[in-house]
């Protein structure tokens, strides 16, 4: 798996709770052929719910976009979820104080539950 993949990865268990979910089945469920993979990229996907850089080497857009997916994920108690996920795999690492630059990027999600189907206003 390419650092881009793992990256995108972490951002779909960080902010996509159905992911997560299916990530933590898959686990119990011993559907996981490389635990420590696994264990990486939930360390990552907690490190994504850290406070934010100051000063990133990356775009005002990606910024927002991490904001934005951090304040929402707040609703669905993710980062509650990843810490015990992260728990369970035995993750012991330090963790930042805040996200690192490298990992601010303007990555986007799978569509959460339907898509919402906008009215043709133009078609009479």
């Amino acid at each position: 798996m390419s650092p881009r993949e793992k990256l995108q990865m972490a951002y779909e268990l960080a902010f996509h709770p159905a992911q997560l979910n299916a990530a933590w089945n898959d686990w119990e469920q011993g559907r996981v052929a490389d635990t420590g993979l696994l264990r990486e990229t939930v360390d990552w996907a907690w490190t994504l719910h850290q406070r934010l850089p100051e000063a990133p080497a990356a775009s005002a857009r990606a910024l927002c976009r991490l904001a934005r997916y951090q304040a929402i994920s707040r609703l669905y108690r993710l980062p509650s979820m990843l810490r015990r996920f992260r728990e369970k795999l035995g993750s012991v690492g330090k963790t930042p104080e805040e996200v690192p630059a490298w990992m601010v990027r303007d990555i986007g999600l799978p569509v959460f539950g339907r898509t919402h189907r906008q009215p043709n206003l133009l078609k009479s």
